[in-house]
């Protein structure tokens, strides 16, 4: 299936960081404020080392696969596997595909949705933003961006 045909289903497009994300179930849609996150990224991709004080995070690894780093402890997922990264603990992750990877995140709050929304823009198509940096810079506005929506940046994207 094509990217193009996946992202046909629904949900609404952002171009975020470098990377094409579809809010497939909107935190504001349920009463438990659960979000789905659909995120595709390029090879090398990774936000900056950062903690969730309010929501865990979990990532269901579709297409490719990522080193995730969760309180300095690295693996490898791959497609088909699912990673939990608790609030309050620093994590990361790099996409290590050539490929590129596909993933879900799924967390419960809206923090994460609304940071997103802040610092995205509507996608213009169903493709990667044009060279994007796989490895964003940590700007004062993203920091900002990212406490007000219970997010802090406690470290570098990983390389």
């Amino acid at each position: 299936m094509t990217m193009h045909a996946m992202l046909e289903s629904g949900g609404e497009l952002f171009w975020f960081k470098g990377s094409l994300v579809n809010i497939r179930v909107s935190w504001i849609a349920g009463q438990d404020r659960v979000s789905v996150v659909e995120h595709y990224m390029p090879y090398g991709m990774s936000p900056p080392l950062h903690v969730h004080r309010n929501e865990d995070e979990v990532f269901h690894i579709l297409d490719g696969s990522m080193r995730i780093r969760i309180d300095g402890v690295e693996s490898i997922a791959h497609a088909g596997q699912t990673i939990m990264a608790p609030k309050g603990v620093p994590h990361s992750f790099r996409v290590e595909s050539p490929e590129g990877a596909r993933c879900l995140t799924i967390t419960s709050g809206g923090d994460l949705e609304r940071m997103i929304r802040e610092n995205g823009e509507p996608a213009q198509g169903t493709v990667l933003p044009p060279e994007g940096d796989a490895r964003p810079v940590v700007s004062e506005a993203l920091a900002r961006s990212c406490a007000r929506n219970g997010i802090d940046i406690v470290g570098e994207p990983l390389s």
